[in-house]
Parts: C-alpha cells; structure tokens; sequence
C-alpha cells in the first residue's frame, strides 16, 4: 500500500544517498526556509533558486525544492520583501515551499555531480581527483540462529552491509552454541519461560560504512527472529572508501583538444566552452570537477590528466595552467545543470522502493545568467 510520506522521510531518503557528512567544512546546506513537518506530494530538482523558479514550483505545486546551488550562503542582514530576493523568500513561506540544499555533500556522493559530469563524459576507470575523506567503517556481529542465517545475511548485504570494493554481501560466519534463559512476560521464539534453552548459532560478521548504520540496524532486526537480538558494534580504525571532489578517468578514444571541446559541448549540452592548451594537443585521460574548480589545476595536473573540465576559470589561474602544460576546457558552472536529471532519477527510484506515493518534478526553468552574443 502507498504512503504520502512527510517531510522528514523524503530528506532521511535524501541523505542515505547525500549525507551531510560528506559536505566541506562551513558549506550552507541543508532545510533553508521553511517546514518538513508536512506531508510531501511534489518534489522539484533544480540547480538554482530563483525567483523564476520559485514561480514554476508555485504554478506545479511544489511542496519541497531539493537545490544544488544554497539560496542562502552569505549570512542575511536583512530580510526585505521590496526586494527580488526578499519576494522570492516571501512566496516560499507563503506557498509553504520548503527550500533544501545539497551543495558540497552533493558534489562528493556517489551518483553525485561530479559522477554525474564523468558519466556524461564517458570516462572509465575513474576515481577521485581531490580526497576529502574516507567513510568510516563499522563492523557488526550478531549471533542468529543457524537456521535463519541465510535470511539475516541476505538482510544485511541489501541493507548495504559488506560491500567490500566491486564486491557485496561479503560475511564471515562462525558455527557457535548461544544460551539464553527466557525470563517472565517474555515471548521467546526458541525456548519455554522459566528454562535455559541451548541453541545451534552463527556469529555472523560483516562491515559497513558508519552512515549506513540505522538502516543495516534496522533491516537485520526486521529479519532477524529473536525477541532480543544480541549484537555488537565495532567502529573500525582502518580506512574506508575514499571520497572527494572531482573525478579522474580516460576517454574511450583518443581525442585531439579541438575534437575534445566539440565533444564537452555536445556531451555538457553546452553553447560554448572555453579552451586553454593547444588546438592539436592529445587527450587520453581527463580531470572533472563541477562549478568553480580553480583551487585544484595542480591536482589534476599531478594526477596525469591531458585536460582539466572546470567551471569559472580564472584569467591569471589560465596562465597557471598554461605554464604546467594543463589543458583545460571551461563548459561554464552551468554545466552542473546535470545533477537535476540526475538527482530526480535516483530520488525516483528510492521514493518508489519505499512505495512513496510522491511526484519528483525536473525544473524547466534555465538557470544560467550568461548569453552568448
């Protein structure tokens, strides 16, 4: 049976697959203006808060807007509604629209921006181009009975436990005798109140990351026949899965820098694309990082890439780039429009697992403050 789900569980949905955790030090992400404590019918993806995309969601019946770009970054002196900005927070709470962001946390993730760009890309073999952090690792043991194993372990791998590189559901188990005495008002699933019951039990063990840890709780209980699951949790001092900003990876085909830029228009839906390097450089492996990627030339550089794809480039960091031999193609910070096809595809698929009964809407409305002439 379907459910309208409230606020608070489409950003929980949210945040499996964006975590905040994941988000840079002093970003502005997260609920912005208004409530999650409604029901939720409409969602609306957009890269940008505008007040013409305010309007689109007024005109959809918009109940959420998820945004990549944070309507507020700088802190607010004031809040007057004679102002463009000041009407366009006024419809909001008017409207009751609730205004969320997934800046940085968004760029990092897996499916995120940057792998967005790179799939759009056609990259393999890629990896991170600037290391943020790695997920911290938990490890889990329950003892389950022998009979259950197969059923709890299923559990947990669906849960996103024990994935260990390209593999998942990766388990050790170990063959045991669990004893338990059920005491008065219990309802024990093996064993009669009041006597000691010996049991042919399984230590199972497997790791997941520490943001995972409510929902692999969560699922092992629900398959897991005790009253009383005994368990333990161990936070791991080994590093886990490394994430960051950016992605690295090579070309399907060699390609010349002209040939390249043709490509990044066409791949970005770009009009026009800025070009650093020489016309007939060659390009195997190329760098990727959404929006403003000025900070991180040497990075791409270091790590071997032929050209750099970034937004916002800087006159004096073109000649940086110039003087280390970087090519770079500039698709504009627009080119990060993808996360809105992107974001509204995987929130699709997990409001549609969950049988949520909500619309995701992709806003129409073009964000992007450059013409060309």
């Amino acid at each position: 049976m379907s459910k309208i789900p409230n606020g608070h569980e489409i950003i929980q949905l949210f945040e499996q697959f964006s975590p905040k955790s994941y988000a840079l030090e002093g970003d502005k992400i997260g609920l912005q203006v208004g409530t999650l404590n409604k029901k939720i019918y409409n969602i609306m993806i957009t890269l940008d808060i505008l007040d013409e995309v305010i309007d689109e969601a007024i005109e959809k019946k918009v109940d959420l807007i998820i945004a990549h770009h944070p309507p507020i970054f700088r802190p607010i002196k004031n809040l007057i509604t004679d102002t463009t900005y000041g009407k366009m927070i006024e419809k909001c709470i008017k409207h009751d629209i609730a205004l969320y962001a997934a800046h940085t946390n968004l760029d990092v993730t897996h499916g995120g921006v940057n792998d967005l760009l790179a799939q759009a890309l056609k990259l393999t073999d890629t990896k991170v181009l600037v290391p943020t952090m790695n997920k911290q690792l938990v490890k889990l043991v329950v003892f389950v009975p022998k009979d259950n194993e197969n059923a709890v372990r299923e559990a947990l791998g669906n849960a996103g436990a024990g994935h260990i590189g390209n593999y998942s559901h990766c388990t050790f188990a170990t063959a045991g005798e669990g004893s338990f005495l059920p005491l008065e008002g219990t309802n024990p699933y093996i064993g009669q109140v009041g006597k000691v019951e010996y049991v042919d039990e399984v230590r199972l063990e497997t790791i997941f990351p520490k943001e995972l840890e409510r929902q692999v709780i969560s699922a092992m209980k629900k398959a897991h026949p005790y009253e009383e699951v005994a368990y333990d949790l161990y936070h791991l001092e080994q590093d886990g899965e490394q994430l960051g900003l950016g992605r690295i990876g090579k070309l399907e085909r060699e390609m010349t820098l002209h040939e390249f830029a043709e490509f990044v228009k066409t791949a970005l839906e770009v009009e026009r694309v800025r070009v650093v390097g020489k016309k007939d450089s060659i390009i195997c492996k190329v760098a990727v990082l959404g929006g403003d990627g000025n900070k991180y030339i040497q990075q791409a550089k270091f790590q071997g890439a032929d050209v750099y794809v970034t937004g916002d480039l800087y006159f004096h960091v073109a000649h940086d780039a110039m003087m280390l031999g970087l090519n770079v193609v500039d698709p504009g910070h627009h080119a990060e429009k993808v996360m809105i096809k992107g974001v509204a595809d995987k929130m699709s698929a997990l409001v549609t697992e969950k049988n949520y009964e909500v619309n995701i809407i992709e806003s129409e409305v073009n964000t992007n403050p450059f013409t060309f002439i």
